[in-house]
């Protein structure tokens, strides 16, 4: 069986080559090939729309030659390809998740503003690409507020209760296996509710919170339990809001937390091996792909990398 390769996007920045050793990392514990692709995008002005594959082994490319020298002696047992291309990197980027088991990138390469947290490549990639895609942060991203967490390796997910995509938790679980790794399950439903009345009508009667909570709790719990029967290796361990109770135990039920699911996800970012969230899926009225607020929270402010999964194909 061919395994398909993790592809590690560079451009020779610091951003770039942090992708890469992630890249890397991954491509070894799925015992998968790894493909180093650089888009030359100052080849690209003249014929936007075209694509053009460099030589295969990375020719008269400075970056590819800069990537090899930085893997020298450490890819055994690993098949390495480097691959060069000419295009707009927002454009190609997407396009290579079509054959790639994951695709990883920096948060930031050489263009953009330097005062960005996220380029628009990673942005355009996230959205557009067909398999799940790695966004590597810079180091020293300050987390607010953050969750506490006893120590070892983590990953964390974001389970969106009113509409959960199987392939969030599909690739959570295995990616916790993968690296030995609890996986940390936020849930977060809004509080507080907010109710809309039109002038004259009477107060609605007040919203049990311990009734939301108890019903988002039963929804995680359901949707969990066969990714639980699947990956019985897999610990996954509740989150607890640790400002609701400050003698609350963090690892205890419930999995659901009241508030701002970003902030949540964000706050367990620290110290994480992953943070793991699903993309929108494509609706009647807004056919496009496109990210949700949550999504794209974190990606701006978790200190972990961020896995974005495309939502699984809708049923015939």
């Amino acid at each position: 069986m061919n395994i398909p390769p993790v592809v590690a996007a560079v451009d020779g920045s610091d951003d770039s080559l942090r992708a890469l050793e992630w890249a890397l990392d991954a491509a070894r514990r799925r015992r998968a090939p790894l493909r180093v692709v650089h888009v030359r995008q100052y080849a690209a002005w003249a014929q936007p729309d075209i694509l053009v594959a460099g030589p295969p082994d990375g020719d008269d490319d400075p970056v590819l030659d800069q990537v090899r020298i930085h893997l020298e002696g450490r890819t055994a047992g690993t098949a390495v390809e480097y691959v060069g291309l000419d295009g707009v990197p927002g454009a190609v980027l997407p396009e290579l998740g079509s054959t790639a088991e994951l695709l990883v990138l920096g948060s930031r390469g050489r263009g953009g503003f330097a005062s960005l947290l996220l380029g628009s490549n990673g942005l355009a990639a996230a959205r557009d690409a067909e398999c799940p895609v790695v966004v590597v942060p810079r180091p020293g991203r300050e987390v607010h507020g953050e969750a506490p967490a006893e120590p070892g390796p983590r990953v964390v997910v974001g389970l969106h209760v009113d509409s959960p995509d199987e392939a969030t938790l599909a690739f959570a679980f295995p990616e916790a296996a993968l690296r030995d790794a609890r996986l940390q399950v936020v849930a977060a439903y809004p509080w507080p509710a907010r109710t809309w009345m039109a002038p004259g009508e009477l107060d609605p009667p007040a919203i049990d919170q311990a009734a939301v909570e108890s019903e988002t709790r039963a929804l995680a719990e359901g949707f969990l339990a066969p990714h639980r029967t699947r990956h019985p290796e897999v610990r996954a361990d509740p989150y607890a809001d640790p400002y609701a109770d400050p003698y609350a135990d963090p690892y205890a039920d419930p999995y659901v937390a009241p508030g701002d699911a970003a902030g949540h996800l964000v706050a367990a970012s620290k110290d994480a091996e992953l943070i793991v969230v699903g993309r929108h899926r494509r609706r009647l009225l807004a056919p496009a792909r496109m990210m949700g607020s949550v999504t794209q929270a974190v990606l701006l402010h978790a200190a972990s990398p961020v896995a974005v999964v495309p939502p699984s194909p809708p049923e015939e």
